[in-house]
């Protein structure tokens, strides 16, 4: 069979919106789902505990973002509306604040691990001569990678990041005061590092590596 296949245009966009999609989706609907079991219903009363992608897209980085970042050749960049928590009603604040936070870009590295289970059965197919199996497996290589830059990038130390809401749980009282005074400027300097390079040169050794390893786990 030739793997070389060229998809379309619509095929092309397909292989890249399923993974981000999900990716961006169970992110999101897995911080709703720790704050709900955490004390915090905010989520679930405005019917964002869903997978309904629809409920999730933000117009500007579910949809314009990322198709600009592909179209431009860069990693894949973008976000969702985040799910509203209601940090008050949470039992420990400082410490739910941390779990609820970890708990996106710890969906992303599952999510990562599926979709390698499922490049690997791509390519299976393909190896059978089923040309399914050449969409299926270049789908499951990108969801490899989006979740894996998902994951590493929700984890920088910016706000309003989940690295943000880590960072500001574990610092004492003061110094949390003023790094939350920066989560206005937070997409700027994202934008400045997206601009100047300066975010793919720190997401690329820990993507290479993160990615790395799960291609290397599946034989994809």
């Amino acid at each position: 069979m030739d793997t070389n296949i060229q998809f379309n245009l619509i095929q092309t966009i397909l292989i890249y919106a399923i993974p981000l999609l999900f990716a961006i989706t169970v992110h999101e609907v897995s911080h709703g789902y720790i704050a709900y079991k955490l004390g915090d219903p905010t989520a679930k009363m405005l019917g964002r505990l869903t997978l309904n992608p629809i409920k999730h897209i933000d117009l500007v980085g579910t949809i314009i973002v990322p198709a600009l970042t592909v179209w431009l050749g860069g990693f894949i960049f973008g976000w969702a509306k985040p799910v509203p928590i209601t940090w008050r009603n949470l039992k420990h604040a400082r410490r739910d604040m941390a779990l609820v936070a970890l708990a996106g870009p710890l969906s992303n590295l599952l999510m990562a691990i599926l979709w390698g289970a499922i490049a690997k059965a791509g390519m299976m197919l393909e190896a059978h001569q089923i040309i399914s199996g050449v969409a299926v497996a270049a789908m499951g290589k990108i969801g490899i990678y989006v979740n894996t830059i998902l994951m590493i990038l929700n984890l920088l130390p910016i706000q309003p990041l989940d690295g943000g809401r880590i960072a500001s749980s574990l610092l004492p009282g003061k110094l949390s005061y003023y790094f939350d005074r920066l989560e206005p400027y937070g997409i700027i300097i994202l934008l400045i590092l997206l601009a100047t390079n300066v975010l793919g040169f720190i997401l690329g050794p820990p993507l290479q590596l993160m990615a790395g390893l799960i291609n290397a786990v599946f034989g994809v």
